[in-house]
């Protein structure tokens, strides 16, 4: 059984859901990809998107969308993406921050540069866990 990994954030409209995406495209033979926050938007951010579209061709508007914490399963793993205020909880057996800044209002650039660290992250992640370099007893 493929463990569940939980990307949050306050409001799951952007970081969270760009790793989500990338979580089910580069983590899907490893483990089980979720996001969900506190509180909600309308929409996910409609940059990170458009970005993640433009990169590797998801449609995160069709796929995914904004998540409270009480909407998803339980998780054997929560990723914090770099919350500067209170960062959600969720009960868990591994947990780590990835202290990413929110690009949200920022340029394309600093959308891009966002992605390509998740992407990094997401790949690493999965490479721990398939080796047992994650402890989930």
């Amino acid at each position: 059984m493929k463990p569940k990994v939980a990307f949050i954030c306050v409001h799951n409209s952007c970081r969270s859901q760009m790793a989500e995406a990338l979580g089910k495209l580069y983590g899907i033979d490893i483990f089980e990809s979720y996001s969900a926050g506190t509180e909600t938007k309308p929409q996910i951010n409609q940059d990170s998107v458009r970005i993640i579209k433009d990169l590797y061709d998801i449609d995160m508007n069709e796929t995914q969308k904004s998540k409270l914490l009480a909407k998803i399963p339980n998780v054997d793993i929560v990723i914090t993406m770099g919350c500067n205020v209170e960062c959600p909880f969720l009960p868990c057996k591994y947990r780590e921050d990835w202290g990413l800044d929110d690009p949200t209002d920022k340029s394309d650039e600093r959308f891009i540069e966002t992605a390509k660290t998740i992407e990094e992250k997401i790949k690493d992640l999965a490479k721990r866990i398939k080796n047992n370099e994650i402890n989930l007893d």
